[in-house]
């Protein structure tokens, strides 16, 4: 089993397993990286070397899943990677699939009536795919079965007269999206969705605001914020009461009150709940800090 380690010229994997290529690119890593190695261009990038290499061997390798590791990552940066990945998707590997099927139907006999009914199926599963990105859903995908009816068709079950090469190319951008849907939905399903859990167990029911929408970067944020709202926010989020957080951080409570009066009109969210869960999805607490 190859693994892909931080001291690894990485151009010497991409140029042994393409595969990795969309993968990189979800990080905004572009082709041209010469011979740098991963925590080279970790810090090049501004990337959590650690995550990357989570998800690039869990890519790389079938049997390899690092299910501990990648839960000990904070929910916006599992998050955003997924969010990039259905990007991704949508962009990119189903337009691929769409552009071959097409030129494979127009290359191929008008009166082949299987190509109707393999358009067909590839809209079908179009429609589904793209509206469960839309809502963020994060349930069993039926809209999988879809594109693997579509390549068994095309594998066993076509006849008549058809453009083979053409064929062939629709097959090889089908499998790609599959393969790739297999690893990223492990990742969506072990990993993101015990986080969702344990965040919906705390009482905040509006994870999906963060996964659905384009939210300002954690540096930005962190920015807006001092080092002593900070402090606030965390106690703030754990629980503690105005006058309990004044005397653990030895300050007074009209400080105290200054303080969560800044943090609302910075964070834009008023309620405990809300700040409790830009405080999880941040990593500034972890669900296991929360009383249930």
């Amino acid at each position: 089993m190859a693994f892909i380690h931080n001291s690894d010229i990485l151009s010497d994997a991409i140029s042994e397993h393409n595969f990795l290529i969309p993968i990189i690119n979800r990080f905004g890593i572009k082709l041209g990286i010469g011979d740098l190695s991963v925590t080279e261009l970790c810090l090049k990038y501004n990337l959590n070397e650690d995550f990357f290499l989570a998800i690039i061997n869990t890519y790389l390798n079938e049997d390899f899943f690092p299910e501990t590791k990648l839960k000990k990552f904070s929910i916006d940066l599992v998050a955003n990677y997924l969010k990039k990945t259905d990007s991704d998707y949508r962009h990119a590997l189903i337009p691929n699939i769409e552009k071959h099927l097409n030129a494979f139907i127009a290359m191929s006999a008008s009166d082949n009536k299987q190509l109707r009914l393999i358009r067909k199926l590839f809209e079908d599963f179009k429609s589904e795919f793209l509206n469960r990105i839309e809502n963020g859903l994060i349930e069993d995908d039926s809209s999988h079965a879809l594109l693997l009816d579509m390549k068994n068709i095309l594998i066993k079950h076509i006849s008549g007269n058809f453009n083979e090469n053409l064929c062939y190319a629709v097959l090889f951008s089908v499998d790609s999206l599959q393969n790739d849907l297999n690893k990223h939905n492990r990742i969506r399903e072990k990993i993101l969705k015990p986080m969702i859990d344990s965040l919906v167990e705390a009482g905040i029911t509006n994870w999906q605001d963060m996964i659905l929408s384009d939210k300002i970067s954690t540096d930005n944020q962190n920015q807006l914020i001092s080092q002593r709202e900070t402090d606030v926010l965390r106690l703030i989020a754990l629980g503690y009461l105005n006058k309990e957080i004044a005397d653990k951080l030895n300050i007074s409570l009209n400080t105290v009150l200054s303080h969560r009066k800044n943090i609302t009109a910075k964070l834009g969210i008023k309620t405990v709940s809300g700040l409790t869960f830009y405080c999880l999805s941040h990593g500034y607490i972890s669900p296991d800090e929360i009383e249930i």
